[in-house]
């Protein structure tokens, strides 16, 4: 993901999250232009997006995170255009990023979700596993 791509992310981001199941609400377009302006400044952004054709279907994006036992890649978002959800294309995309990350030197991928959502049931379809013992708390 680059510069490039920024005004096709935001789109994508704001038709994906304000629908069902998430009905995110923003301020407005420039918060989400503004999120991911930050994240790419980060100098341990990391983001990917699947294109077709020059059409962006599909975002993640992240940081690559440091830990004891080398980096991770951390998905803070990560979604599919509506219309093409389904069709495994999620899926696609995410074993596209392992082999990313992997040659970068990355060892593993963590994120959260919503439970019960069927992000949840999508992320356990493609190898993921909870981990026993981890809460989130938020301040």
């Amino acid at each position: 993901m680059s510069e490039k791509h920024l005004e096709a992310c935001v789109d994508l981001f704001i038709d994906v999250f304000t629908k069902a199941p998430w009905y995110d609400t923003y301020s407005s377009r420039k918060q989400v232009v503004d999120f991911f302006q930050n994240y790419m400044a980060n100098n341990y952004f990391a983001g990917y997006v699947l294109q077709e054709q020059s059409d962006v279907i599909a975002l993640s994006v992240g940081v690559k995170k440091p830990w004891i036992n080398g980096m991770e890649y951390y998905i803070d978002q990560f979604c599919v255009k509506p219309d093409r959800q389904g069709r495994e294309i999620g899926s696609r995309f995410l074993k596209l990023i392992e082999r990313e990350i992997q040659a970068e030197g990355m060892n593993a991928i963590i994120l959260n979700t919503e439970r019960g959502f069927p992000s949840e049931s999508f992320y356990l379809k493609n190898g993921f596993r909870l981990v026993e013992g981890l809460v989130t708390l938020i301040k």
